[in-house]
């Protein structure tokens, strides 16, 4: 699979391979429109590939199933599903951008896995192209002694004309200490190897060859080449390589398993969905990576993640948007698989159960959030299917039926992702949606104590109600914040019979939800009961609720109530030249950095900033960045709002309490 940051040239590789293998007639062009990976309008608009391409192609003597992965971190979650399954990652990145978050992030993902993996350094004959210097970041970053180049560019930039392999028998000067790098890690891969290389000093072609291949597939040999999509330069040589020393379907490649392991070889069927995505046409469509065994059309299957049995119709070989029917398919190969009634992402098929269980897959939390509803009344039930559908394709969609705020919050990557799905919401569900930034949970608290008392009387007939509260409110913060307050009960002499404190404790507990500052949750406070009054006929546990009400309003208002915030915190990743616009903007959004650090190649910032000023950030972070930069977050605490934002929050909050009563 091809993997690595936004840019880097990858559908442009995979376009050329198809051409180079004789798949299609006339060499795709993300620029013209007629790339096979990136065939979906919404691609072709943007010319960016947003889902994972499958192709496939034969090279000489072998087979090649490609997966053209995504690099903008607003769709990572497609490429991360195709690492997750693939057998050796192709890291592609360019000469003049160099490493940006999107290859850090796959390379990660496939360092956790011990996966086979090659990096190929796209666009050397750019005129900004600067080889040298890429090719020391790397092997600093990731190994000197593990990233071995294979080719060299011969020439520089818009010289250049052909690689040199550095284990060819021409090689020239500049390459022998890369071939001495190469026979060394192949030697330390192998005992056998090693004791041989130590006593004749040198190894044949064949153990050489051998041997190599044993060091990609452990992982201990990264071999890296030169060249340029856009030129057709490098290509050959690296696919070559790719069929010499990359795996085949059989090799025990380390897969994620949390349970058992999985035999390459065996007999029986076992399949894995790393993709699904929802057809407007022929409906779900699961891409289904085949680990052993034989799949066959017409055929039942069994679900073994949700213990189901499935009835296959049509096995279909994909090619970008062409689907041909098969009547088979074996190990290593890519099949989808229509209208399965009870399958998707992320499930695993097979002939039987097996014992075998993977781990999940650590998707990025989202950073960007918008409240959504439909435009229209009475679409809310086809908004809620749509949105469950989209999340189901996409695990980094979080769809957040928020109580709290009254909102539908849909958490997501970035804007690119919410515009995509606001787009097949209308295009596939037929649902028009209105986007909104999403209110803001704020808390509210007490930096004094409070005292009130609080009668409820009411007489109409019949029994009446009666019930007096006498209730304390002071600040309390529990030791390990689990608590969010404390109820007490004081009461002595019997002034409230023990059977009504806890409609009084429920009272607390309703009132507290709604703060008289913004409508906002109460929270590390001490709510006491000390003393009350009681009518023998007219009290109820329904008074006494309400006179709590009453009681907590009024200590709440004498208690020095403020408004709380929440804090988040973020770890943001970019290159160092957007330091001082990075720092200068986080000033601006009332942000605090915390501290520094590095990630690979690029700069790494710890910072705390409000909630309410994340909302926009990702479209900040992306526009002073252009797009190389990157950031995660979580929630740390609730502060203090500045008093001057408390006016108007609490302005606004009245003016949507009036909105809702009338």
């Amino acid at each position: 699979m091809l993997a690595g940051h936004a840019g880097s040239g990858k559908t442009t590789l995979a376009d050329l391979i198809l051409f180079k293998a004789g798949m299609v007639g006339r060499c795709g062009s993300v620029d013209n429109g007629t790339s096979v990976s990136d065939f979906r309008p919404e691609e072709q608009e943007r010319k960016a590939s947003i889902y994972t391409g499958v192709l496939h192609a034969p090279w000489k003597d072998g087979h090649l199933y490609i997966l053209d992965t995504p690099g903008n971190s607003d769709f990572c979650g497609e490429a991360m599903n195709a690492i997750n399954i693939s057998d050796l990652m192709v890291l592609v990145v360019d000469a003049m951008l160099g490493i940006g978050p999107g290859t850090i992030r796959a390379w990660k993902q496939a360092t956790e896995r011990n996966m086979p993996r090659m990096i190929f350094i796209n666009g050397c004959d750019r005129d900004q192209a600067n080889y040298a210097t890429l090719l020391e970041t790397i092997q600093h970053n990731y190994g000197a002694t593990t990233c071995i180049p294979c080719t060299l560019p011969v020439g520089e930039k818009a010289a250049l004309s052909a690689v040199v392999s550095v284990l060819a028998e021409d090689a020239p000067e500049s390459a022998q200490s890369y071939k001495q790098a190469i026979i060394d890690a192949v030697a330390e891969s192998d005992e056998a190897l090693m004791e041989k290389y130590f006593e004749a000093g040198e190894l044949t072609p064949a153990e050489l060859s051998a041997g190599l291949r044993k060091a990609v597939l452990g992982g201990s040999l990264i071999l890296m080449f030169a060249g340029s999509a856009a030129k057709d330069i490098g290509i050959s040589e690296f696919l070559d390589t790719v069929l010499a020393c990359g795996p085949s379907p059989l090799d025990p490649i380390p897969l994620r398993l949390d349970e058992g392991e999985v035999n390459r070889t065996a007999t029986d069927s076992l399949g894995y969905v790393f993709k699904s995505v929802n057809d407007s046409f022929i409906g779900q469509m699961n891409y289904v990576r085949i680990l052993s065994g034989l799949f066959k059309s017409d055929s039942e299957i069994l679900n073994i993640t949700k213990s189901g049995k499935e009835r296959v119709g049509n096995l279909l070989l994909v090619q970008g948007k062409e689907q041909t029917p098969v009547t088979e398919a074996g190990p290593g190969e890519i099949v989808a698989v229509v209208k399965l009634k009870n399958t998707g992402l992320n499930d695993l098929l097979g002939s039987k159960a097996v014992d075998s269980k993977f781990s999940p897959v650590n998707y990025p939390q989202p950073t960007t959030a918008y409240a959504v509803s439909a435009t229209a009344k009475g679409e809310e039930d086809k908004l809620g299917a749509g949105l469950q559908r989209l999340a189901a394709e996409d695990p980094t969609i979080h769809i957040d039926r928020n109580a709290e705020i009254r909102q539908t919050v849909v958490n997501c990557m970035g804007d690119q992702q919410i515009n995509l799905m606001v787009s097949r919401l209308k295009n596939d569900f037929k649902v028009a949606v209105t986007l909104e930034t999403p209110r803001i949970p704020y808390r509210e608290t007490v930096t004094g104590a409070g005292t009130a008392q609080f009668r409820h009387k009411k007489q109409s007939g019949g029994h009446g109600q009666f019930a007096e509260v006498h209730l304390r409110i002071e600040p309390f913060t529990s030791e390990d914040g689990s608590e969010e307050f404390l109820f007490a009960n004081e009461v002595v002499g019997g002034n409230i019979p023990k059977n009504y404190i806890p409609a009084i404790e429920k009272g607390v507990t309703e009132t507290r939800l709604a703060g008289p500052l913004s409508r906002s949750r109460v929270i590390n406070f001490k709510a006491t009961v000390f003393d009350g009054k009681y009518h023998d006929v007219d009290s109820s546990e329904m008074a006494f609720k309400i006179a709590t009400r009453g009681a907590f309003r009024e200590a709440m208002a004498k208690a020095k109530p403020m408004l709380l915030e929440p804090i988040m915190s973020l770890r943001i990743v970019f290159p160092d030249e957007y330091m001082g616009a990075i720092s200068g903007d986080l000033n601006s959004r009332r942000g605090r950095i915390l501290g520094m650090d590095r990630d690979d190649a690029l700069q790494v910032v710890n910072a705390e900033l409000p909630l309410v000023e994340v909302y926009s950030y990702p479209t900040q972070l992306r526009s002073m960045t252009q797009g190389r930069g990157r950031f995660e977050m979580k929630f740390d605490r609730y502060d203090p709002v500045p008093s001057q934002l408390a006016a108007k929050i609490q302005a606004e909050a009245a003016r949507q309490l009036e909105e809702e009563e009338e």
